[in-house]
């Protein structure tokens, strides 16, 4: 047993419309370059069907804010794309932290943000933990 277990600094929930994620990028193509970064829209692209890369989509912008949440930020206080979700499609998804989401982990003692990703009946759901020490 770890001689400091780990602590849980924040949790982040967040449930959002495949539907209305897809209608709004298909009528500002250019928010996916503003909220995700190059390697996920290269995984968005992907040899996936349009439902599936829907789906991917609404479930990583609802990973994005439910970070957000156990980050203890709102909309504007760091930039989608300082949060990166790695992986998933099948594999287990992991946060990469950069710019001013780093900053704010590292102020709040948040060592690890662990994520969770679901979709179905056209909602995407994530929900999200932010912790310090354990293994």
């Amino acid at each position: 047993m770890s001689e400091h277990p780990a602590a849980v600094v924040g949790i982040g929930v967040d449930l959002i419309s495949v539907e209305r994620v897809a209608a709004t990028v298909a009528r500002r193509p250019g928010l996916l370059e503003r909220l995700f970064t190059s390697a996920e829209r290269s995984l968005l692209e992907r040899g996936s069907s349009a439902d599936a890369a829907e789906r991917s989509l609404a479930g990583r912008f609802a990973a994005k804010e439910a970070v957000m949440k156990a980050l203890g930020v709102g909309l504007g206080e760091v930039d989608f794309k300082d949060i990166e979700v790695v992986g998933g499609r099948g594999g287990r998804p992991t946060i990469e932290l950069h710019g001013r989401a780093e900053t704010r982990a590292k102020a709040i003692g948040a060592e690890t943000v662990s994520v969770s990703m679901s979709h179905d009946a056209g909602l995407a759901l994530a929900f999200a933990v932010a912790s310090r020490g354990g293994t």
